[in-house]
C-alpha cells in the first residue's frame, strides 16, 4: 500500500483554503480527509471549556502569550496526524498558515519522504482585506501581516488564484493536476529555512 498524498495548501488567512478543501473533500473522484489547525486548537478550547467549566484565573494572561504556549504542542500533535494518515494510504488536504521559518521546517522535517503537492493559494493584499471585512470573524489586517512570509517561496508544484478562479474551479485544477500524474516535487526541493535567533 503507497502513502497517501498530501494537498498542502499554502496562503494566507482569508485566501480560499478551507473553500477549495471542502470542495476537494466533497468531489467523488478522489477520496481526501481535511484536517486543518483551527479543529485542533478549537477541540483542545472545547476540551479544557467542557472539562473546567468553572475555571477562574488569578491572573490575566493575552492572546499572544497563549499562543506562543500551546501552538508548538499543538502544532506537533497536528502535524503528526498528517504524517500519521499519509502512513495509513489516506490523502489529506493541509489547511495551514506557514508564516515563520519554524513551522515550515517542522512541516519539511516531518513530510519530506511523504507524497506532498505544494499548492500556492494566491490572492492580493487588497482582496484578502476586503473579505476579513466581509467575514467579520478575522482580525483586520491578519492576512496583511502574513502576506510577505506566506509567500516567500518561490516554488509551488501549482498555483490557483482565488480571484480569478472559484473555490470548485481551484479543487478542480488541483485534482487535474494530480490526474494528470504530474511530478511533484516543489516541497521536496526546498530548504530547511535558518532560523535568527534574536
Amino acid at each position: 500500500m503507497k502513502q497517501g498524498l498530501i494537498v498542502l495548501l499554502n496562503g494566507t488567512s482569508s485566501s480560499g483554503k478551507t473553500s477549495i478543501s471542502m470542495e476537494l473533500k466533497n468531489q467523488k473522484e478522489m477520496p481526501f480527509h481535511h484536517l486543518s489547525i483551527d479543529n485542533f486548537f478549537g477541540n483542545y478550547n472545547d476540551f479544557i471549556d467542557n472539562t473546567y467549566p468553572d475555571i477562574e484565573p488569578t491572573r490575566e494572561v493575552n492572546d499572544q502569550v497563549v499562543a506562543e504556549i500551546l501552538f508548538d504542542p499543538i502544532g506537533s500533535v497536528y502535524y503528526a496526524t498528517i504524517k500519521l494518515f499519509s502512513e495509513m494510504g489516506l490523502n489529506v488536504i493541509v489547511d495551514t498558515v506557514i508564516d515563520n521559518d519554524k513551522r515550515f521546517n517542522d512541516f519539511h522535517a516531518l513530510l519530506y519522504d511523504h507524497p506532498t503537492l505544494f499548492v500556492g493559494v494566491l490572492c492580493s493584499r487588497e482582496e484578502l482585506t476586503r473579505r476579513e471585512q466581509i467575514r467579520g470573524n478575522r482580525a483586520i489586517g491578519l492576512a496583511h501581516s502574513q502576506f510577505d512570509k506566506v509567500y516567500s517561496f518561490d516554488e509551488y508544484d501549482l498555483e490557483v488564484n482565488t480571484e480569478e478562479l472559484s473555490p470548485t474551479e481551484c479543487a478542480d485544477k488541483i485534482l487535474g493536476f494530480i490526474k494528470s500524474e504530474q511530478d511533484y516535487s516543489a516541497f521536496k526541493k526546498l530548504s530547511k529555512r535558518e532560523i535568527s535567533v534574536s
